[in-house]
């Protein structure tokens, strides 16, 4: 019996409406050339870009720095609106909120704001849905619709510290503090736009919203040569490798993409960035009752991260609200070595990846 073939996309599908350019698809020089380019002078895209970036404002009536006649065009060419709210869902008493955005083009996307004691995460999508085909995931068996824009993922980010500012989620007012790419699709993927998103978000202010490139991670299944551009790129924000098994054999079924890059060169991979950046990365491990969370796995698991800055996020993979649900998880943790930093995500959420990993667990 032949084996189907397991299909990849790396390119997005074409599209017949082409997405708005926005401010935030710009570098801070080109945003001043566009506004040059539109017989304005330069210093216009800074007041946007401040309005934006450091008042989270896209209401042209508020820029009472720009003559009001101006301040219709200059918002139709800086800061069109690409994103539209559907529905919220909330959970964990307020403290989880799932926002469902339609795009410009209608297509539907995702994006997770979770606060707690100490910090307020949002969990961003890249794409929508996604073209690396894993088999257990839900967003990967409904394929790639298209590539996001940097200003359609840098406008869930703004929307979620807006939101944030203006006390929408339990205990008032906030700022946001951590950006997880976690969310629907590959983000190095969709590598040009996610670059610029996570300047965007590290740049300081006006030209970005100054977050630390510390309170950031970007996930990947493991495309190799997007980590090593990344390595490149002198950004230090955190990588996140969703790992989900120790042995190749089978991870060639579950994350598909390795058939191409098997375990030891993304972990090479993994390893460099590490050594270039400092920053200790973040093994995903969804645990699949009965399919990767065997005691011979957890033990493979531990020697293979040996010696290596990496920190296992254990991540429960049904309801966590069956109590024999998390068994397999502690059973799994148990067996690691205990000298490996440990995180168990549990959530009254059904949310796509956790975010758990900025708060390690030493088990």
């Amino acid at each position: 019996m032949s084996i189907p073939e397991i299909k990849l996309v790396f390119d997005e599908p074409v599209q017949r409406k082409k997405t708005p350019k926005h401010l935030a698809d710009y570098s801070p020089e080109e945003r001043r050339e566009l506004a040059k380019s539109l017989g304005l002078p330069a210093f216009r895209a800074n007041q946007v870009a401040t309005h934006y970036f450091t008042h989270l404002s896209n209401d042209p009536e508020n820029w009472t720095d720009i003559p009001a006649e101006m301040r219709k065009t200059i918002s139709e060419q800086f800061t069109p609106k690409l994103i539209e709210l559907v529905r919220s869902v909330e959970c964990d008493g307020g403290m989880t909120r799932k926002d469902l955005w339609k795009l410009h083009d209608g297509v539907l996307v995702e994006s997770v704001l979770m606060r707690y004691t100490d910090r307020v995460t949002v969990c961003i999508s890249s794409q929508a849905g996604c073209g690396m085909n894993c088999p257990f995931c839900a967003t990967g068996q409904a394929g790639l619709t298209r590539n996001l824009s940097a200003g359609e993922i840098t406008e869930q980010i703004v929307a979620a510290a807006r939101a944030c500012a203006n006390g929408e989620l339990p205990g008032g007012e906030a700022r946001l503090s951590n950006i997880v790419f976690m969310g629907m699709g590959e983000p190095l993927a969709n590598y040009n736009a996610v670059i610029r998103t996570l300047r965007n978000i590290t740049d300081p202010n006006p030209d970005g919203l100054g977050i630390s490139a510390r309170s950031v991670v970007v996930s990947t299944v493991g495309l190799v040569n997007g980590i090593e551009k990344l390595t490149e790129e002198g950004l230090s924000v955190t990588l996140a490798v969703s790992l989900h098994t120790p042995d190749d054999e089978l991870r060639d079924t579950l994350v598909p993409i390795n058939s191409r890059w098997k375990i030891k060169e993304v972990l090479a991979a993994a390893d460099a960035y590490e050594k270039k950046t400092g920053r200790r990365y973040s093994i995903e491990y969804a645990l699949i009752r009965d399919i990767n969370d065997q005691s011979w796995r957890s033990d493979l698991l531990g020697r293979l991260l040996k010696n290596r800055n990496a920190h296992v996020n254990l991540i429960p993979s049904i309801p966590p609200q069956v109590p024999s649900g998390l068994l397999h998880v502690a059973k799994m943790k148990l067996s690691l070595s205990a000298s490996w930093k440990v995180t168990v995500f549990q959530s009254q959420c059904e949310i796509p990846e956790a975010e758990k990993l900025m708060e390690p667990v030493v088990s």
